[in-house]
């Protein structure tokens, strides 16, 4: 999927409120190495599959800004969050208390200027840093797979 328009993930935000649907927000930590992008990838603490960095909406936070908390949090990265959803995909928990219900999660494009060690979440799950299409083929999830491999960070914003 391709860019999307602010005011429609607000509307689209402001229906997933009133019919009680499930969003979160992902961001999708990239840097450049060598001239070449990468992407960062972390594991889900339950089932360890790769995926982005992603949670809930958080008060006071705009979507992009509460994507880039969830990549500190979860990964140890800082960086520029980029206010353009890039892509949105839906998957269903296979876990807890939410298991079996549908997910839409917006993505978020977050260029990573420092990664530390320790962080929030440290020791609860791996990370890894790979190129657009060696990432996609870690995720299980077609849609959202399908956006990593297509990621380019040169049209961004």
């Amino acid at each position: 999927m391709g860019q999307h328009d602010p005011k429609a993930v607000a509307t689209m935000l402001r229906k997933s409120t009133k019919t009680g649907s499930r969003v979160q927000f992902a961001a999708l930590p990239y840097r450049m190495h060598k001239g070449k992008p990468q992407i960062l990838l972390i594991t889900s603490r339950g089932t360890k599959q790769w995926l982005l960095p992603k949670g809930w909406p958080m008060a006071n936070f705009k979507p992009h800004k509460a994507a880039a908390q969830e990549a500190w949090e979860e990964a140890g990265v800082i960086g520029k969050a980029h206010k353009r959803c890039i892509g949105i995909y839906t998957y269903r928990k296979s876990r807890g208390i939410h298991r079996g219900k549908k997910f839409t999660v917006l993505i978020y494009p977050l260029e990573v200027t420092k990664s530390v060690n320790a962080f929030p979440e440290h020791g609860q799950r791996q990370r890894k840093w790979l190129t657009p299409k060696k990432a996609a083929k870690r995720i299980l999830n077609p849609d959202l797979a399908k956006i990593v491999r297509t990621f380019d960070c040169k049209h961004i914003d």
